[in-house]
């Protein structure tokens, strides 16, 4: 449990990472005007940028989960905000609706399985994504019962009506 977590929390700085390191390579930003102050005592080197404004980054998640929990943490205590992102957080609900907001410039990112990635290429899609990111190792999907059941097995569902996420969804068909 404490490795999930932990796979959770530096998937989650791994995202900050990754955003926080969006901008221009361009020699136009090293030129004299620029108000980047570099400050060097010992072996501490700090920068401060005064001239730059928050990024903005819209994130679309397939659906609201426990598992991005480090997520809605780092959010909720400004650590986005700190690295200069102005994060918008979407829920897409479902992963084919989160891959339409990126591909058609609604969202920057997509949180969702790498099987809608695949789907789009496969389709043949102009200008495909790319998976950059592993969020979580396993599935988090589980099974919930009315009443308690002693020694399950698999094998007790069969002829029981199972609700499973959406029509259509990955998770049905497991």
């Amino acid at each position: 449990m404490k490795k999930k977590l932990i796979s959770v929390i530096l998937a989650s700085a791994l995202t900050v990472g990754l955003l926080s390191a969006c901008g221009s390579d361009s020699a136009k930003d090293n030129d004299a005007n620029s108000k980047t102050d570099t400050t060097e005592t010992g072996s501490n080197i700090t920068k401060s940028d005064t001239s730059s404004a928050p990024v903005s980054v819209t994130l679309n998640e397939v659906a609201h989960s426990i598992f991005y929990a480090p997520m809605y943490v780092a959010i909720e205590n400004g650590y986005f905000k700190d690295e200069g992102i102005e994060l918008t957080l979407i829920t897409g609900f479902g992963a084919d609706k989160t891959m339409t907001a990126v591909i058609s410039g609604e969202a920057d990112i997509g949180f969702m399985g790498s099987e809608a990635s695949i789907y789009t290429y496969n389709e043949g899609a102009n200008d495909s994504v790319v998976n950059f990111a592993q969020l979580t190792q396993r599935a988090g999907n589980f099974l919930v019962a009315r009443e308690e059941m002693d020694d399950f097995e698999w094998t007790d569902l069969k002829g029981k009506e199972v609700l499973g996420g959406r029509k259509g969804g990955i998770h049905i068909s497991m």
